[in-house]
């Protein structure tokens, strides 16, 4: 949703000396909370309409004159936001997808990774490289989900939102690269809100749905569904899926869910997945699969987001079908999309 008020994001900078571009990696902490300010404070929706001067958008955001022109200074330099002339700032089309109604937002998920209660967590990674465990439970006292839905449930309601709106980057192609039309019922388990189920189903007006998840979370689900104009085809089973998943279907997805876990507990939950399933069902883990060697890829990144908060592991090809085959299960294909994720098709072994 580019406006025609939109500047070009600032063109990289000339090849830096190797110290410069390690000290450019170390800074990349203040540039992310700077993201983070400007997202919490709606500084992209306020540009919507054109540019605006750092004492309109201190007035708008009831913040320093001063400091939030420093923070809006900082972003245009690396391409966030744009001076356009002297402390008047526009969007560029990065920051134009930290509107709030972008159809691809990223201002969700920036909120989420800036928030002070899980921004703390990432000071502690030496503790997870040391111990192997998350740095999660060192800092808060007890491990990522629980303290989300139990502890600090407006921050679960925070993770809620930003992974309904990074849903919108992986939806469209997973539609695009699977064919869901032979499904009688389609199961999303740990679903959430249900994003990615509702959005099968009205591809698919044939096939009904399952929806399991905590209870805590399948509370918001009904406005999701209904939004898709699914609800009445959707059942809701509150459950926990390292216990069972007491769920038939011919299409079970599981969308960020196995790279929470490292394998012991990814095969109880396959496993138990495993124990309703048809000879002829189909799991589908969708998630980024890691290149191997030094190929650049998000996902190399977001390993780390893995190791510190929930302790699990973003994989490779040879460990899916190692994991799948610890499932009794077995990898069938992976089918890459047009985004970061790929679909990877397990079987009964």
């Amino acid at each position: 949703m580019t406006t025609n008020t939109t500047i070009a994001a600032t063109p990289a900078p000339e090849q830096l000396p190797p110290d410069a571009q390690l000290l450019q990696l170390v800074g990349g902490a203040f540039v992310a909370q700077a993201v983070y300010v400007a997202a919490k404070l709606g500084i992209a929706d306020l540009l919507a309409d054109g540019p605006k001067t750092a004492e309109y958008l201190s007035v708008a955001t009831s913040t320093d004159e001063r400091s939030i022109y420093r923070v809006m200074r900082s972003l245009a330099s690396v391409g966030a936001f744009a001076e356009v002339s002297e402390k008047t700032f526009a969007n560029t089309p990065m920051t134009e997808t930290l509107r709030s109604d972008h159809p691809r937002s990223t201002r969700e998920m920036t909120i989420w990774v800036g928030e002070p209660n899980h921004w703390n967590v990432y000071g502690e990674l030496m503790h997870s490289v040391k111990t192997g465990k998350p740095a999660w439970d060192h800092v808060h006292g007890e491990p990522v989900f629980s303290y989300l839905f139990n502890t600090n449930r407006e921050l679960g309601d925070i993770f809620n939102r930003a992974m309904a709106s990074y849903s919108h980057q992986s939806i469209g192609p997973v539609l695009a690269a699977y064919d869901f039309s032979k499904a009688r019922t389609v199961a999303d388990i740990a679903g959430g809100y249900g994003h990615l189920l509702a959005a099968v189903l009205a591809a698919n007006p044939h096939a009904t749905g399952v929806l399991f998840d905590l209870g805590a979370v399948l509370e918001m689900a009904p406005q999701m569904l209904e939004a898709y104009g699914v609800k009445e085809r959707v059942e809701l089973v509150e459950g926990d899926f390292f216990a069972a998943v007491p769920v038939k279907a011919d299409i079970y997805m599981l969308k960020h869910i196995i790279h929470d876990w490292y394998e012991d507990n990814c095969q109880k939950i396959l496993r138990n997945i495993r124990e309703n399933m048809a000879d002829d069902s189909k799991v589908l883990i969708i998630e980024a699969v890691v290149p191997e060697g030094n190929e650049p890829h998000f996902v190399k990144i977001i390993d780390l987001e893995m190791l510190l908060s929930p302790g699990g592991v973003e994989r490779t090809r040879s460990e899916y079908e190692q994991l799948l085959a610890d499932s009794g299960l077995k990898l069938n294909r992976i089918i890459p999309t047009q985004g970061a994720m790929s679909i990877v098709e397990a079987v009964k072994a």
